[in-house]
């Protein structure tokens, strides 16, 4: 352990929370003998302005320059603390937070003596760990505005817009042949028992004109690498077996296709032919053919004509 190293921790009664089941005196004394550690107090309420002054002025009287905090949930009051020895001239990121209260005196109340020593253990962790951390300084990182969401779900369908509308560009990722998601092969939805399709298929055709968004549908994600802000993605494109651009969706082409399958959209209670799209509403409204029951006939072919889809 280098020999600069000074740590002081911060027991939290949180009033009777913490207080009321563990014995934070015995804390605080257990805490004093840990490596590293030159100063140890309890406090009513750290998160308070008198409990942080506490912290402020044991920095500057101590030569503190490591924070552990025993008290609540980091989610709490970790950005709270963070601000308060960087007021005191530490690195924010030289603190560490024991979760003492929902991980050991909310979940233990009927056991005092073993919550306590289990506090002890958390609060030892939380100052071996202490001792490795190194100041950090925030930097900035350029951000490619452009946002990928997976699964054209009611909920993807609604992000999606949501970003597009903020100016990203948004590329929305399904794995079915239409987005849409479970709500499209609804009959009617709570409370109001109005037609699911008839509330999600305009945005489903908002989504396909918006010109902030891309639909990459009946495609698989491979991998996802990076980091926040330049995340790198392999998508794999399915083979539709239709020219997606010259297709119209005019549907001449399943008219006279004379093979019939089980409909998965329909859960198997419903037919559709070899070549065709899930349902009527379908975004994009690209047919397929599934290769698995087509007989290769090419009526489909013939019917479409100059098309070329």
């Amino acid at each position: 352990m280098p020999g600069d190293v000074r740590i002081g921790v911060f027991v939290c009664h949180c009033g009777l929370n913490i207080a009321g089941v563990i014995d934070v005196k015995e804390l605080t004394e257990y805490a004093r003998k840990l490596p590293g550690v030159v100063f140890a107090v309890d406090n009513r309420y750290t998160c308070s302005d008198p409990g942080q002054d506490e912290i402020k002025k044991a920095i500057k009287e101590h030569n503190l320059n490591r924070v552990v905090v025993a008290a609540c949930s980091p989610r709490m009051h970790e950005f709270t603390f963070r601000r308060t020895i960087m007021e005191a001239g530490l690195n924010p990121y030289l603190l560490e937070m024991a979760n003492i209260r929902e991980h050991c005196s909310w979940c233990h109340p009927s056991k005092p003596e073993e919550a306590t020593e289990k506090a002890k253990e958390i609060v030892k962790m939380a100052v071996a760990k202490a001792r490795l951390l190194r100041p950090l300084d925030p930097i900035e990182v350029p951000v490619i505005n452009k946002a990928m969401v997976l699964g054209g779900g009611i909920a993807g369908i609604n992000a999606a817009l949501d970003l597009a509308e903020m100016g990203f560009k948004v590329y929305l990722v399904e794995k079915k042949e239409s987005i849409g998601g479970h709500m499209a092969q609804l009959d009617k939805t709570f409370p109001t028992l109005d037609c699911s399709i008839c509330i999600e298929g305009p945005k489903m055709v908002d989504v396909s004109r918006h010109p902030n968004i891309e639909i990459i549908s009946y495609a698989d994600l491979l991998s996802v690498e990076g980091f926040v802000g330049n995340f790198k993605v392999r998508i794999r494109k399915n083979p539709r077996y239709v020219i997606e651009e010259n297709c119209t969706g005019c549907g001449e082409c399943k008219d006279v296709c004379p093979i019939e399958y089980p409909n998965e959209w329909d859960m198997n209670m419903g037919v559709r032919k070899a070549i065709s799209v899930p349902f009527d509403q379908a975004v994009p409204l690209v047919y397929t053919i599934n290769r698995d029951y087509c007989i290769e006939c090419y009526k489909c072919v013939d019917v479409c004509g100059e098309r070329q889809a």
